[in-house]
């Protein structure tokens, strides 16, 4: 049977760099950030619920779902935050779901559960993460620095934008303290690369 592990982070923290570093190493990886995105995309139903709950401004002339303009509202506002979340996580948890159990069948020795807001949905008790089976979760840890640098440089946010955005999510030494497992991206590539290696090889040898 597969191991399941939850792995997440936060803004800026290489999230998903990490999660290709398992996937490289033959884990199978399935993305929350990716659903949320396809479950997004134009012509697709959510796209009809936000904009009513929303409004118009947060679609683009063609239709399609305006991120950086619904951003701009949740980020600044746990209300709506919380709103969006009601409408996006059912149905994530669901694909999920069906994901998991399709990995499950192919046979991999380790699936990882790429889930952003891990942490924030079990204590909040909401579907999808909070009702999942972890057999071990991994948080990929920076310096709160680092993540406003990363997205000044990255996505080239202004400063005040950057901190409103990693002050939105829980802080990642709060998460740590809540994780199985710690991967350390503050340092060269290389470094968080062995982190991956020996992680993997500890979860697949694992005793079941």
């Amino acid at each position: 049977m597969a191991v399941i592990a939850g792995l997440t982070g936060g803004i800026g923290s290489g999230k998903s760099t990490v999660a290709g570093m398992f996937e490289a190493l033959g884990a199978r990886v399935i993305d929350a950030d990716a659903i949320v995105h396809e479950l997004q995309a134009k012509g697709q139903p959510l796209v009809d619920e936000i904009a009513a709950e929303f409004g118009e401004s947060v679609l683009a002339a063609d239709g399609s779902l305006d991120r950086e303009a619904l951003g701009g509202i949740v980020f600044r506002d746990p209300a709506a935050r919380a709103r969006l979340n009601r409408l996006v996580h059912p149905r994530v948890g669901e694909e999920f779901a069906r994901r998991l159990q399709a990995a499950q069948a192919v046979g991999v020795a380790l699936i990882v559960l790429d889930i952003p807001l891990l942490f924030e949905s079990r204590a909040a008790g909401r579907g999808g993460a909070s009702a999942m089976r972890f057999d071990a979760t991994v948080l990929v840890w920076v310096p709160r620095k680092t993540q406003i640098e990363r997205q000044l440089s990255r996505d080239g946010y202004a400063r005040d934008e950057a901190e409103r955005r990693v002050a939105a999510q829980m802080d990642l030494d709060e998460k740590r303290a809540l994780a199985d497992h710690v991967i350390d991206n503050s340092g060269p590539l290389a470094q968080t690369e062995a982190q991956v290696r020996e992680l993997y090889a500890r979860l697949v040898d694992a005793p079941a």
